[in-house]
Parts: structure tokens; C-alpha cells; sequence
């Protein structure tokens, strides 16, 4: 208030002496002229809110009141002086105008840059995509904190050399020399739309430049106002792997689902979870979450009656605690809500977990399986879907031989004239599950590393949990019965290099040999106890394809059904006894294809003194089986 009765003082001083060349002549008249104009004035800008606005937060809306206060100040100047006067100019009020104008809204504009440069504390960034979500984006960030957008990236040529809201349009090319100039810490990705591929590209062209690189949310988040645009978030894995997934088939999408009962075992796990979600999509008429783990169970009910709820769907949700190897409890449930579709996800899988608990793993992997495949058979349900891994395929550890042994059961079972059609769908690692090398990685870099790979050359395939989980669903719809699906995973991905992306897409720089003033280092720990360098999806070479482009149908080597139960009866009798060894040697009899590369490892193994001697159950009574 004092600023600005001062202000409007001066403005009339200067327009007057700006005219006539001489200094205003201060009587009682022109002093009446100047208290009249100034009190006026005051009032005005009081009532049009001048005095409540937060100076370091004022933007572009300001200049409108700021242009109508003055303006309004003007007339009151005219008129007092035309009254007190009877003179007045034209030309000396839009001095007066124009001088009072700088001098309010400069003293503002100027406060609120000195505010901003005395806290500033935002990083200084570029955003890659100069188009509606971009602008967006820069018109967000500047109005709050943390980010200073400075220009705008496109590789659009007709919008290069621009400018949108006082931002320069460059081309990508130049982004060397406006980290340079600008000294830039950040590139924003403002890309909602674009393919994961292309995604993937840009993310390849800014790994070499010392950037910290985020992005806005999918377009289909923004517009459902579940998060606002100026809500950034660290790229995702599937940025970096650039592979783009293929629309479902609502036809096979919806063919085991739509009107019926499905059950998902396992359902609180990574997999189990997002297949309930998927299930719920295709309008299920009611939904069986079985799950052995009571948070998991509580999550996923709550966040699924939620998503009910939200979308009005009449869907009957059921949760219920049990373990597939409990096998009265797995048929009365089948039996009682009569369920035709089950997605058995519900396994270990953490390689040297069980690696260190082989018993454990063998009696929730095989048999978990076998007696909730059986419950099926006997309550009568019409498909059954086995959620399996391409670490089946040759293994080298417990886990991986356990559910090739699981696929066995399945396909024994179907030779036995089974009315429930068994199928088995294999694939890699899903990104985000639990034990993913991905989140370790983030945080391993926020703490300042080092980052730990088990080895320089190994590979795994990737997958998102949601294309995984559609491509199960509509894999299971194409089953006949026995068959073995498996899912086009794209091409495989070094761990190493993974790692490396990520870290200089942090922002930071990998520490070496040839650079040891870098920030995090990559350090090899070895290879874990029955872990691959390589893994694979298939055994033979007897593979075709489908009518899905992502999915593909392998022929294998089974046992017929009483091989097979002798097999399993033999492996009881070892895991009731808790003979490590002996599980081992019938694996190696078996054809799963086990290769373990180490000796047993399991941890009560290890340690147990009283360990069963061959006397007392010698492994020479396991049955020696081939195909």
C-alpha cells in the first residue's frame, strides 16, 4: 500500500513535468488532486484484490487485473483533475497510465523474480515433445516447484526454431550445446502416446549426455484426472526394452471368462494379481481369489471391490485363504461355487529360495499343483491353466525342474481321459514381480550403488505382468488339451547393459576402469546356486505357431499317467522322509531335462547331523523312468 501511494504520486509528477517541461506546482488544489487520485486508486486495487495476491506465485492472470486497475486509476486522475482543474489532457493521462503501470506492475514482477532467485531451488530442464501434453507440461512446472522448464526437444522439423509460451523449440540435435549453455540437469518426457519402441530410441539418444531423464503418465491416466501432467515419474522398464504389446483378442480374451466362475490360485501374487485384474475386465459372473497369504488376500480383495465398485460391474468377488496343498479345501471350494475356469498361478519361484528349501519347493510346485489339478478333474471344472516358466525348460535348478515336473502331471493327467482340458503357458520374467532384478537396481542407485550383477553375460527374456497375464488368458482359450503354450518374449536382454541404462538415466554415471571418477558402480557377485547364464523357452525344436502373433504351441516329451504316478508317489515318500539327494537323483531320472551345475544345497540339508543314511531309504527304490 505504501509502495503504491507513493507510486501514484510519482506517475503524476513525471507525466506533468514529462509535458510541460516544468516541475507540478504543489498547492492546496494540486495537492487535493494528487490525495483524491491516489486514495482512489488505493480503494480500487484493494477491492480488485491487488493486496491479497502471493507475489512470488503471480503469472500472466495478474496483468489483466493489473491492466484494469490502472486503467480505472487513470479515469479517477482525469476526472479529479477536470473538477479541481477544469483541464485535462489526453496525451497526460496515458503518460500517467503508462508510467503508473511500470512502476505497479514492474515492482511486482521484479519482487517476485528477485524471490524466486534468492529460493530457487528448482532443477533447469528441457521437455522432449513440444506438443499438447508438452505444453501442458511447461505451463504446469511454471507454477510450482522443483522443475525450471528452458526450451522445448521435438523432432518435429515444422515446429523447430519456434517458440510456444516463451519457450525455444529446438531439434534434438542441439542438445549438447544447450546443456552448455543452459546448464541443464533434466530432460521431461512429455511423449504420453508414443510407442514403446520409439520411446526406446530417444531413451538410447540421451543416455550419453549427463541427464536425469522423467516422464509424464500415459495420456489415459491424464484424461481419467488420475494423475495430473505435471506428475513425473522415473521411466519405466518398458521404456528401456522398447518392445511394443499387442492388443488382445477379445474372442479369446473373454471365451473362458465372460459369464463364468474362474478361480485364480496364487491370487495375491505378481502374476495371480494382475490376472484378477484382467478377469475382471472380461466380466467374469463371479471370481474365486485363493490365496495361502492373508495380506496378500486382504490387498488384492480390496483394491478388486474397489474397481467393482467404480466401474458398476455385478461381479461376485470371493476371497479365500487356502493352500493348494490342501486337498479337501481346494475341491470343496471348486465343488461348492462350481467353477469352470481355473488360472493355477500359485507357486515358489524364487530360484535360490528354493534352491535352499528344495522339499518345500517340490511339495507347493509339483504337488500343489497335482492335487489342485485332481480337485479339478473331480469337480468337474472345464479348463484349467497353468501359469509355468521358461526356467522349465533344461534347468539347471530346483525350481525351474519342479515345474517342468508340475507340466508332467498336467499332461499325464489328460492322457487319462481327463474332461477337464489341461494347458500349460510358459514365458520369462515379468517386469515389477516380486524378486525383479529392476526395483532392486532403482533402489541400489538412489543409495548411491553399487549396483550388483550376478555375472557379466547373463541374459533373461522380459515381459510386463499385463501382456503377460492377457497373453495366459488367451492362450488357455486356444488349448485342446495337454498342450504346452509359449509366449514370444522378443529378443533377450543383458543384464549388464540394463544396468547401465538405468544408471545414466538417473542422471548419473557408471564408475569403471576406464572412467573411475564415476558415481555408481556395477559389481559382480557371481552366479547364485542354480542359476542360468542363458534361459530358454523351448526343449525341442517341434514348435508352430498360432492365430495369436505372440503366442506359440510346443510339442514335448510326457510320461504317460502311470509312469507318471509312480514318479510322484516316489517323491513323496523322499519329501516325507526330507531327502534332498534322493529328490535330486529321481529328478535326474526323470525327463525334465535337470542339469544341476552344483551340489545340494538345501539349508537344513546342510546342517542336519542325523541325516538319513542309505540303509534307511536307499534311492535305489525309485523307479528308473524314461519318456
Amino acid at each position: 500500500l505504501s509502495y503504491d501511494f507513493f507510486a501514484i504520486i510519482m506517475s503524476i509528477f513525471i507525466a506533468h513535468w514529462s509535458l510541460s517541461n516544468n516541475w507540478f506546482i504543489v498547492d492546496k488544489l494540486s495537492t487535493l488532486c494528487v490525495a483524491l487520485t491516489a486514495i482512489f486508486t488505493l480503494v480500487v486495487f484493494a477491492r480488485l484484490g491487488f493486496y491479497r495476491a502471493i507475489l512470488r506465485y503471480i503469472g500472466l492472470d495478474a496483468i489483466s487485473t493489473l491492466l484494469i486497475g490502472v486503467s480505472i486509476s487513470a479515469a479517477i486522475y482525469a476526472a479529479t483533475s477536470w473538477m479541481i482543474f477544469n483541464d485535462i489532457t489526453f496525451v497526460k493521462v496515458l503518460f500517467f497510465w503508462s508510467i503508473l503501470f511500470c512502476f505497479v506492475g514492474g515492482s511486482r514482477l521484479g519482487f517476485k523474480s528477485y524471490i524466486d532467485s534468492k529460493n530457487n531451488k528448482d532443477f533447469l530442464a528441457l521437455i522432449y515433445g513440444a506438443g499438447a501434453a508438452g505444453r501442458q507440461l511447461a505451463s504446469a512446472l511454471k507454477n510450482s516447484d522443483g522443475y525450471k522448464p528452458v526450451a522445448f526437444l521435438d523432432d518435429n522439423e515444422s515446429l523447430q526454431d519456434a517458440q510456444i509460451d516463451g519457450l525455444n523449440v529446438y531439434s534434438p540435435r542441439n542438445l549438447a550445446l544447450l546443456i552448455e549453455k543452459q546448464g541443464v540437469s533434466r530432460v521431461l518426457l512429455a511423449l504420453p502416446s508414443v510407442s514403446h519402441s520409439r520411446r526406446n530410441e530417444i531413451l538410447k539418444s540421451l543416455e550419453p549426455f549427463p541427464l536425469k531423464v522423467k516422464t509424464i503418465a500415459g495420456m489415459e491416466d491424464i484424461v481419467s484426472g488420475k494423475v495430473k501432467i505435471d506428475q513425473l515419474k522415473e521411466i519405466e522398464i518398458e521404456d528401456l526394452l522398447g518392445r511394443d504389446s499387442v492388443s488382445p483378442n477379445r474372442d479369446l480374451f473373454k471365451a473362458d471368462i465372460e459369464n463364468k466362475v474362474v478361480m485364480v490360485t496364487g491370487a495375491g501374487g505378481s502374476i495371480g494379481s494382475e490376472l484378477c485384474r484382467q478377469i475382471l475386465s472380461a466380466q467374469p459372473k463371479s471370481l474365486l481369489l485363493y490365496e495361502l497369504n492373508e495380506f496378500a488376500l486382504y490387498q488384492i480383495e480390496r483394491e478388486l471391490r474397489e474397481q467393482i465398485q467404480k466401474e458398476r460391474k455385478s461381479i461376485d468377488l470371493i476371497p479365500l485363504l487356502g493352500s493348494v496343498q490342501q486337498k479337501k479345501r481346494t475341491f470343496k471350494t471348486l465343488k461348492s461355487f462350481k467353477v469352470q475356469t481355473v488360472y493355477h498361478a500359485a507357486a515358489y519361484k524364487h530360484v535360490p529360495i528354493v534352491e535352499n528349501n528344495i522339499v518345500e519347493g517340490i511339495r507347493n510346485n509339483v504337488f500343489g499343483t497335482w492335487f489342485t489339478a485332481e480337485a479339478a478333474i473331480k469337480a468337474s471344472v472345464e479348463k484349467f491353466v497353468l501359469v509355468s516358466t521358461d526356467k522349465a525348460v533344461r534347468p539347471t535348478n530346483i525350481m525351474g525342474a519342479s515345474k517342468r515336473m508340475a507340466e508332467l502331471v498336467l499332461q499325464g493327467l489328460q492322457q487319462r481321459d481327463s474332461k477337464t482340458q489341461f494347458t500349460m503357458v510358459r514365458f520369462g520374467n515379468v517386469l515389477g514381480s516380486s524378486g525383479s532384478v529392476v526395483p532392486l537396481f532403482r533402489e541400489q542407485i538412489k543409495n548411491g550403488g553399487p549396483i550388483t550383477v550376478t555375472h557379466k553375460d547373463i541374459t533373461r527374456y522380459f515381459m510386463t505382468i499385463p501382456e503377460a497375464s492377457q497373453l495366459v488368458i488367451q492362450a488357455g482359450a486356444m488349448a485342446k488339451g495337454g498342450d504346452v503354450f509359449v509366449l514370444d518374449m522378443g529378443e533377450p536382454v543383458k543384464i549388464n547393459q540394463l544396468a547401465e541404462r538405468m544408471i545414466h538415466l538417473m542422471g548419473m554415471t557408471v564408475k569403471s576402469k576406464e572412467n573411475p571418477t564415476g558415481e555408481i558402480e556395477v559389481q559382480y557377485t557371481g552366479l547364485r546356486p542354480g542359476e542360468k547364464l542363458y534361459e530358454e523357452l523351448l526343449i525341442g525344436e517341434n514348435v508352430e505357431g498360432t492365430t495369436h502373433p505372440r503366442i506359440m504351441t510346443a510339442r514335448e516329451d510326457y510320461l504317460s499317467w502311470a509312469r507318471t504316478l509312480e514318479a510322484l508317489e516316489s517323491l513323496d515318500k523322499l519329501c516325507e522322509k526330507m531327502d534332498c539327494e534322493g529328490i535330486v537323483q529321481l529328478l535326474l531320472r526323470l525327463p525334465v531335462g535337470y542339469n544341476p551345475q552344483h551340489a545340494v544345497c538345501d539349508l537344513i540339508w546342510e546342517v542336519d547331523k542325523d541325516r538319513l543314511s542309505e540303509a534307511d531309504f536307499s534311492t535305489e527304490k525309485v523307479v528308473k523312468l524314461n519318456p
